[in-house]
């Protein structure tokens, strides 16, 4: 299992299943692979986490789902993932292009959070369900990045989150 294999895994999942389901339908496709690539998968899916463990990112999940703690960030790059390669490497090239992200357009106008706890066990599941058994902890290691200190602000304050994501901030204003 590499990124570009489970990127389409996530592509296949998304076009089979609805918006709330990718995760699952994600886990069911993965369980028909051999062990070896279900538990690897899972260090893919923790590798794109590690990527994705951005402040700039951290604040435009903060503004979106109107705080973000350190759980709610992981739940919302699970989300992220779940809405594919495009849509995740955009919003890690430039966290406040979620603003045109529909999902996004919609939270803002709904008043939802977005966030997908069950995409980060993707692997997990599809383990237990094809062998019955708990996935090896040793298959898998986490490694975050240190935060960038040029975003260690408190991401309440718009003075300093709107100027730096100005279309995130008026949409959710």
């Amino acid at each position: 299992m590499d990124k570009q294999t489970f990127w389409k895994l996530i592509e296949t999942a998304r076009s089979e299943a609805g918006p709330d389901q990718v995760a699952a339908r994600a886990s069911e496709l993965l369980a028909r692979c051999p062990e070896a690539e279900i538990a690897a998968a899972q260090q893919v899916l923790w590798d794109l986490l590690a990527e994705s463990y951005r402040s700039p990112l951290w604040a435009a999940a903060y503004v979106i789902n109107g705080g973000c703690s350190d759980d709610g960030f992981d739940y919302f790059r699970g989300w992220l993932l779940t809405q594919g390669e495009r849509a995740f490497a955009r919003a890690l090239a430039d966290p406040d292009s979620l603003a045109e992200h529909p999902a996004v357009r919609e939270a803002a106008a709904e008043g939802l959070e977005l966030w997908d706890e069950e995409a980060l066990s993707i692997a997990w599941t599809a383990y237990e369900s094809a062998t019955g058994r708990e996935l090896p902890s040793d298959s898998f290691t986490i490694s975050y990045p240190p935060l960038d200190p040029a975003w260690d602000f408190d991401f309440d304050d718009p003075t300093q989150t709107a100027p730096r994501l100005p279309r995130l901030s008026t949409l959710f204003d």
